[in-house]
């Protein structure tokens, strides 16, 4: 697998062999880094953004088209602003320097190659784990030639069925990546470890966020994860937070393109969910109160940290 440069992009599963030095893949993205955001951010899970914050760095673009993202302006109107590798080494050591407990990578597959060699020239000066927080759909290789660089993946989960995943995020081969992926993060990692303050060094975290109307798909992918991972490696993260946002929002131009998620999911289809992974043993990790679901624990995307 050639992490080394953008002239023939295969980083993602969509594999679309893009010279991405003359023209943007299916990401959004030519071979030139762009970022929203570089800060601290407390929204993680706990072990995660801990007291001091997680030093995370949004980066534009992404290799799914999910019709409700909540970062829609970085992930595929192309907000954002462009910087160097060696400005993208900057910003790590800054918020290593700010107390970030981690460095966190959010969609940052589209530019692997570029954040590759900012990592190689700063982890000499780097003391706190590198967390790739993804959406799951990866390439097992690419998993695989990170293993050196990332210390906890934090990616979701979010489909099992290929119809919703071809009609929400435009990847109908979503699953078979994911599952893929997920179980060689683990099988990678092994269990999670913290520290004496409860922040994670190493690890996997799964995240599932449950949809309106697809609680039953959230259920085979928890028996999924059940039958096939192995128990104490990894945890589990359901959320409740889903919002309508960008194409599935009421307020979208003509109005949601996607009515049947044009509005938040109930407390009986998350205990649902919830009440499931009890029952399966799939208790090692966190659940969200319903009050999780709301516009204001999206950050505002306004470049900080990345002058």
């Amino acid at each position: 697998m050639n992490l080394s440069d953008y002239s023939s992009c295969h980083l993602c599963p969509r594999s679309c062999g893009i010279d991405r030095r003359v023209s943007s893949g299916f990401c959004g993205c030519g071979d030139t880094i762009k970022a929203a955001r570089a800060a601290l951010h407390y929204w993680e899970e706990p072990c995660i953004s801990g007291t001091r914050g997680s030093g995370t760095i949004f980066f534009s673009g992404c290799t799914l088209k999910c019709c409700f993202c909540q970062n829609y302006p970085i992930s595929q109107q192309g907000l954002g602003k462009e910087l160097t590798i060696p400005q993208l080494g900057d910003v790590f050591l800054s918020l290593q320097d700010q107390g970030a407990h981690n460095i966190n990578l959010v969609t940052a597959t589209q530019y692997l190659p570029s954040v590759i060699t900012a990592l190689d020239l700063v982890k000499h000066k780097l003391a706190i784990p590198i967390v790739y927080n993804c959406g799951g759909y990866e390439r097992v290789e690419i998993v695989r030639e990170l293993a050196d660089y990332v210390d906890i993946w934090l990616p979701d989960l979010k489909y099992y069925d290929t119809a919703l995943s071809n009609r929400y995020s435009q990847a109908k081969n979503y699953f078979d990546h994911a599952s893929e992926a997920i179980s060689q993060m683990v099988r990678q990692t092994g269990a999670p470890v913290l520290d004496s303050d409860g922040i994670m060094q190493s690890g996997v975290i799964i995240r599932h966020m449950v949809l309106p109307g697809a609680r039953e798909d959230s259920i085979r992918l928890l028996h999924w994860i059940h039958d096939n991972l192995p128990k104490g490696q990894y945890y589990i993260s359901l959320l409740s937070q889903y919002t309508p946002f960008f194409r599935a929002a009421k307020a979208n131009p003509g109005g949601s393109e996607f009515p049947e998620i044009s509005r938040r999911i109930t407390t009986f289809e998350y205990e649902k969910v919830l009440n499931e992974a009890i029952a399966l043993g799939l208790e090692q990790g966190f659940m969200q109160e319903k009050s999780s679901a709301k516009e204001e624990y999206t950050p505002p995307f306004d470049l900080e940290g990345l002058d």
